[in-house]
């Protein structure tokens, strides 16, 4: 197809982010940097108890040191540079920038996967005890690990690569804090849809099916609870879950929300702050839900301290 006459090569564009805040450009600088900081803290503690004490060399923590190191990266590839934007009203990002920051933003396919493979690991706790140690041997879970890191890196290649040769209009302006696909795809010049389309597809294959094995996973996980005789039982059982349940709910329900749908229904006003949940509240989430409610990384955190 033709290129657009009113195309021009974009060398960076302007993140609008919260610019027009200009009264709680303090607060918000306060705000993030606080959650920055407790986010790396939290999730960069999980990473040292689990390689550091031999008890929590298990499949559970060893999916969740993975989904820690996520975490740091993902908010560090985006919170700083917001954090720039708000103490200097500088809110110009290079293309290259602008490329590499949604090349890991897009990382968020490892983190479905890793949900996945952690919820498939409550499943065979629960309902296979007697064959767990076959079902999450060290290879299965390397194996798991790893495919969960390619399809990051894949994903985040190919739909980066793919958005970044598409032709822009010589606008600039992106309706958002962070490069995020669908707001840079505003920027894009003449017919989309056939791009919208693949970028959806691609994105409820990534989502939905993952999703669709954690569903699967926890109906199974369920049904072997209500067969628990005492309600003791069954409860402890469930709390076992209901930590891995509020992430999944929190993260899937804002990715399903913001990426399988088209270009035209993108609101500058409200996807941001829903963009906020992924990027910013997840990842210090995760170090609260998954360590505070439990005892096993309490007492890692105690034997570390009387070292």
């Amino acid at each position: 197809s033709r290129m657009p006459t009113n195309t021009s090569v974009v060398t960076g564009f302007i993140l609008v982010g919260f610019s027009r805040l200009t009264s709680l450009q303090g607060l918000l600088f306060s705000f993030f940097l606080t959650v920055y900081l407790l986010t790396v803290a939290g999730n960069l503690l999980i990473v040292v108890l689990v390689s550091a004490d031999a008890a929590l060399w298990t499949p559970m923590y060893f999916f969740l040191r993975n989904l820690s190191t996520l975490e740091i990266g993902y908010t560090s590839v985006t919170v700083p540079l917001l954090l720039h934007h708000l103490l200097t009203s500088q809110h110009r990002i290079p293309r290259s920038g602008c490329a590499l920051q949604m090349f890991f933003l897009l990382f968020g396919a490892t983190e479905c996967c890793l949900l996945a493979a952690m919820a498939y690991n409550r499943y065979a706790a629960i309902c296979q005890p007697l064959r767990y140690p076959l079902l999450l041997s060290q290879r299965t879970c390397l194996c798991l690990a790893g495919s969960a890191w390619a399809c990051g890196a894949l994903v985040g290649l190919g739909h980066t690569s793919f958005v970044f040769s598409l032709p822009f209009c010589g606008r600039k302006a992106i309706p958002h804090f962070l490069c995020e696909i669908q707001a840079v795809l505003q920027l894009v010049c003449g017919n989309t849809s056939l791009n919208e389309l693949q970028i959806i597809l691609a994105a409820a294959l990534l989502i939905l099916c993952p999703f669709g094995l954690i569903l699967g996973s926890y109906g199974h996980i369920m049904a072997t609870i209500f067969q628990i005789p005492s309600a003791a039982g069954r409860l402890k059982a469930f709390s076992t879950c209901s930590s891995h349940l509020v992430v999944v709910s929190l993260f899937y329900g804002t990715a399903i929300f913001i990426y399988i749908r088209p270009k035209a229904s993108y609101d500058p006003a409200s996807d941001p702050l829903v963009s906020l949940f992924y990027a910013v509240v997840t990842p210090i989430l995760n170090p609260i839900i998954y360590s505070l409610r439990n005892a096993d990384v309490k007492a890692a955190l105690k034997r570390l301290i009387q070292k």
